[in-house]
């Protein structure tokens, strides 16, 4: 069970109206509807707030990586479309058709699961279906897609909302990967001409393609990570002007002088030189904050920055002043704005050898979240 947010100083600020301009932004620069990724608990931004906030601006679509995603959107109110992005466990699909959400279709194989369900329940499933151009992750081979993209066509039980496919390397502007796999796709894609059927709408373009790769925004692009501010990759040209959506903060809830040659924490793997003033913040590993952190992190407190000193605990770390000061209950940022001073999640990420979406979703849900412009579910 979660905290209220009044019982704990940790807490994980979201700013709705961040990740709604963000949204525009992000369709302004595409030009093409889009289906806006939620998927992983909406990137630790919370799920359903973020999926009704979205609604709220008129999102297209919503993408999920699993069906317990989407039926919990369904629960909070949600009703535009919902592609779930993961592949097929047979027993599971008569709850995508119970729920209405949409399904990735990879093979002939899982076509004719949904079909045997979908008969069954007498109601057609509405699917997109996926090719792999490259990642060998789920999907048919795009050389070999003819039988897929004929049987979907041709079956009484399939509305066919879509194809897509999902970029490998689209974070490197300049690997030519990116190119190969929009060849593969769109020699796919081109089944349809030969058949005579319409072809549905295309999606490849993940949030590196919208930043570094115009061609393949197609018909609907799949922004994740970027619709919460954050870069896909360091070397992602920052051509959409988003702004981040998460801000993780705590309090001072300890304070100390630690004498020069007195180890802190687990193991003894800091001591300082001289004496120096130490503050204990209360969140850890346990909460999702990386203890690869430790002796390497950062945070701000009164708008500077001081190091994280000895390992990160489970449910706490301890910060090195120095001679500055700092009072019980100071805010201290994790994620975030201090001031003047500024703490990305990728400025995290790269001090704990991690990618941001590591940093992200790994916040779990004993942090409390606090939203600002907090739609109501209808």
């Amino acid at each position: 069970m979660a905290l209220h947010a009044a019982e704990r100083p940790t807490r994980i600020l979201v700013d709705l109206d961040r990740i709604a301009g963000n949204l525009g932004a992000i369709r302004a620069h595409a030009g093409v509807p889009v289906m806006a990724i939620v998927k992983a608990n909406a990137y630790g931004h919370g799920l359903v707030p973020v999926a009704l906030h979205l609604q709220a601006q008129g999102v297209e679509h919503l993408g999920v990586a699993f069906p317990e995603e989407g039926i919990a959107l369904r629960r909070a109110g949600i009703t535009v479309p919902i592609l779930v992005l993961g592949g097929i466990y047979g027993p599971q699909v008569g709850q995508y058709l119970a729920h209405e959400l949409q399904i990735t279709v990879s093979s002939v194989e899982k076509l004719r699961q949904v079909e045997a369900a979908a008969a069954a329940l007498g109601r057609r499933a509405t699917v997109h279906l996926k090719v792999d151009t490259g990642m060998e992750r789920i999907g048919v081979h795009a050389w070999s897609a003819g039988p897929l993209i004929e049987g979907a066509v041709a079956s009484p039980w399939i509305t066919l909302a879509g194809i897509y496919s999902h970029l490998a390397c689209a974070d490197d502007p300049a690997s030519p990967m990116t190119a190969l796999q929009l060849e593969r796709f769109e020699a796919a894609c081109a089944h349809f001409g030969r058949i005579g059927a319409p072809v549905p709408p295309r999606h490849i373009a993940n949030s590196a393609g919208i930043l570094n790769f115009p061609e393949t925004r197609l018909d609907l692009v799949r922004p994740g990570i970027l619709l919460y501010g954050v870069l896909p990759g360091s070397e992602c040209r920052p051509s959409v002007p988003v702004r981040p959506a998460m801000s993780l903060v705590s309090r001072v809830v300890y304070f100390k002088v630690v004498r020069a040659g007195h180890t802190v924490g687990y193991g003894g793997t800091w001591a300082p030189e001289v004496d120096t003033r130490v503050v204990t913040v209360p969140i850890g590993y346990g909460d999702g904050y990386p203890r690869a952190l430790s002796s390497r992190g950062k945070v701000l407190i009164r708008g500077r920055e001081y190091p994280i000193v000895g390992r990160v605990c489970m449910d706490q770390f301890m910060v090195d002043i120095g001679r500055d000061s700092a009072w019980n209950e100071d805010e201290v940022v994790l994620i975030g704005r201090q001031g003047d001073a500024v703490l990305r999640a990728e400025d995290v990420a790269a001090a704990a050898g991690m990618i941001p979406y590591e940093v992200l979703v790994g916040l779990n849900d004993r942090i409390p979240r606090e939203y600002r412009a907090l739609p109501d579910a209808e």
